[in-house]
């Protein structure tokens, strides 16, 4: 009975007091990144405490382990001070003491997700690649690892996205909103899979879909439809993006990308801009995922294209990381050659 009471007086007050549980939740969302600011201090402190007294020789390495096991012994409710992570706070520390533009970065991420970012990258470019989308995109530690792994960070540098020039022009942003590649190694796809197929499996897989694109996106529809004179055409799948405030539209292909299919695609935008987008909203950007692409064809068909459009490709299994790795360092190498 109390139960349906309280059910009653939320809904009946829910418009009412809706500002009072914004400011409620915006406290307690404050006091956690307060708790978790204080507890990375303490961490970077026993780490800088640690990496002073061994460079100095004032201790050895055995001490570390000598100072778990009091610290264990004395505070036994405690957790978190093995010689391990006493280890881990010192390399902590070192890797971003002197770094003025992370050291205030790894303050707004967990323990957790600092650790994830200094145990599985190489470079200081990465962790700040890493970093930097954590904060933004709200990760938890099962979706940092899984772009860590998946590469992103490679796959975003090697990206060479073609762009049409009126999507240059009218979002200079959208580039780095996308990338060249896109893992789908959670649709579990046959190896030969149908366009619907596709379409499906994206739908059904729809958080590691967001995940692998953008939490900016909000689904709008499958199969959308859209009417022009007497006759109804269907968008695979269409969105819309908050940050940059347009519908997506995208066109599912399980083959080589092919210059007609821009075409269809310029279509379905001009459709959308003329009957779907609102006033406020920028003008709707269509992105080709195709299996495979000749950048050279793309090239060629992006640049008469009167729409901004993107074309990407999937793939259905991770792509080695010590590959993407390999080929960014021959990357890194042939622009050290071109700038000499």
């Amino acid at each position: 009975m109390k139960d349906e009471q309280s059910k009653k007086l939320i809904e009946k007050f829910e418009s009412h007091f809706i500002e009072v549980i914004d400011i409620i939740k915006n406290s307690r969302i404050n006091a956690l990144k307060s708790v978790n600011a204080e507890l990375i201090n303490l961490y970077w402190k026993i780490g800088e405490y640690i990496s002073n007294k061994l460079e100095k020789a004032e201790w050895g390495d055995g001490v570390v382990s000598q100072l778990a096991l009091y610290l264990q012994a004395k505070y036994p409710e405690l957790k978190g001070y093995s010689d391990k992570n006493l280890w881990r706070m010192k390399q902590f520390y070192e890797t971003y003491y002197n770094d003025e533009k992370l050291s205030p970065l790894v303050r707004q991420l967990s323990w957790t997700h600092n650790l994830l970012i200094l145990g599985k990258t190489k470079s200081a470019s990465e962790r700040e690649f890493y970093l930097h989308l954590s904060i933004y995109e709200h990760y938890s530690k099962r979706e940092l690892e899984r772009q860590i792994d998946s590469g992103y960070y490679e796959r975003s540098m090697l990206s060479r996205k073609k762009l049409s020039p009126v999507a240059r022009e009218l979002k200079p942003d959208l580039a780095s909103a996308f990338k060249d590649t896109y893992i789908l190694d959670f649709l579990n796809l046959p190896k030969n899979h149908s366009e619907k197929d596709l379409r499906r499996a994206l739908v059904s897989s729809f958080k590691d879909f967001v995940l692998e694109f953008g939490k900016d996106f909000a689904f709008v529809g499958e199969e959308y439809r859209i009417s022009v004179g007497k006759t109804d055409f269907f968008i695979d799948l269409l969105f819309y993006h908050r940050g940059l405030q347009c519908l997506f539209a995208f066109e599912l292909k399980i083959d080589d990308f092919k210059p007609e299919y821009l075409g269809k695609l310029n279509f379905y935008l001009e459709a959308l801009d003329r009957d779907v987008k609102k006033k406020h909203e920028n003008p709707s950007v269509g992105v080709i995922l195709c299996k495979s692409k000749d950048t050279e064809v793309v090239e060629y068909a992006l640049n008469r294209s009167a729409s901004p459009a993107l074309i990407s490709e999937y793939k259905t299994q991770l792509i080695p990381k010590k590959v993407l790795q390999r080929k960014l360092s021959e990357l890194f190498i042939q622009e050290k050659e071109r700038l000499k």
